[in-house]
């Protein structure tokens, strides 16, 4: 599939998961409102970080694909990891108002008990239904793209289904059973689910920022790849390090000196376009080396 086919592709799930974000606020809003349920309050909060994480990765979207310039020679797709970062934050900061409202209510020993549970239990199953079909929609355009924006962002939701039912059970426990303190506790449970995932965003946007290494799994396949090629004697320096979807590749490849420079320029293409086609998130820059080539006393940078 064409960049422009896959830009389109990435930008509908960005766009519908936005909308999809509106809309649960709106109806989650509503619920907690005639409810007043605290695991309501949990999974409006909830819905309200991803309408900012949505938006963000949309943006990060439309940005990242940008082509690089001359201020950014090597793209713009760091504006993923950014947002990421962001994110994560924005979530401990409002799962932990929450948790905080919880333990007060717990301490208290007064839990109120929700009111109009049943609508309050339509609105969460109105809410699993619209998420699933969002998550749905992300996954068929992340088998088609592998855009990781749209990866984490079917992951939150994916996440989200597990608040919308413990809202669903702490409503029915209200109704059924007049126990106020469940409400409590689905919500801090919510909570920790939400700020789970806040650390693992915020540790992989971190780690990107910091300039971290590939996935080892993509750095073995690509030693695997190089390793084998056709006219390739060796390889050595190979360096990677991620930049939101893109992973940017270095290594040096060792090549027969007696050959002509079309040759090895034609092998060195050859590698490249191998590698990319096993991992086309890749950009990959190869040096090449005359086999036993030993290094200059003065080059300390290899």
């Amino acid at each position: 599939m064409s960049q422009p086919a896959d830009t389109k592709l990435n930008l509908s799930a960005g766009v519908l998961s936005v909308a999809v974000a509106l809309i649960l606020i709106v109806a989650k809003g509503w619920a907690l409102w005639v409810t007043g349920s605290l695991s309501v309050a949990a999974t409006l909060a909830d819905s309200g970080i991803d309408l900012l994480m949505s938006a963000a990765g949309l943006a990060a979207i439309a940005y990242a694909a940008k082509p690089a310039d001359e201020d950014h020679a090597f793209g713009h797709t760091s504006a993923e990891d950014l947002a990421a970062l962001a994110q994560s934050v924005f979530i401990i900061v409002s799962a932990t108002v929450i948790v905080v409202v919880a333990i007060q209510r717990l301490l208290a020993g007064d839990s109120p008990l929700p009111k109009e549970e049943a609508k309050g239990i339509a609105v969460a199953i109105f809410s699993i239904l619209v998420t699933f079909a969002l998550v749905v929609w992300q996954r068929r355009v992340i088998a088609r793209t592998g855009n990781k924006v749209i990866a984490a962002d079917n992951l939150h939701y994916i996440g989200d289904l597990i608040p919308n039912a413990g809202a669903i059970f702490a409503l029915v426990a209200s109704r059924w059973f007049g126990n106020g303190h469940v409400d409590s506790w689905v919500a801090l449970l919510a909570a920790g689910l939400l700020v789970f995932g806040a650390l693992r965003l915020g540790k992989g946007a971190w780690d990107a920022l910091m300039d971290r290494q590939a996935d080892p799994a993509m750095i073995a396949d690509i030693a695997r790849i190089a390793g084998g090629f056709d006219g390739v004697r060796g390889y050595h320096d190979l360096k990677t390090r991620v930049a939101g979807s893109r992973v940017f590749v270095n290594m040096h490849i060792e090549l027969d000196g007696g050959q002509t420079l079309d040759q090895a320029h034609a092998i060195g293409a050859a590698l490249r376009r191998a590698i990319i086609a096993a991992h086309p998130r890749a950009d990959v820059l190869i040096h090449k080396d005359p086999v036993g080539v030993k290094k200059h006393p003065d080059d300390h940078r290899g």
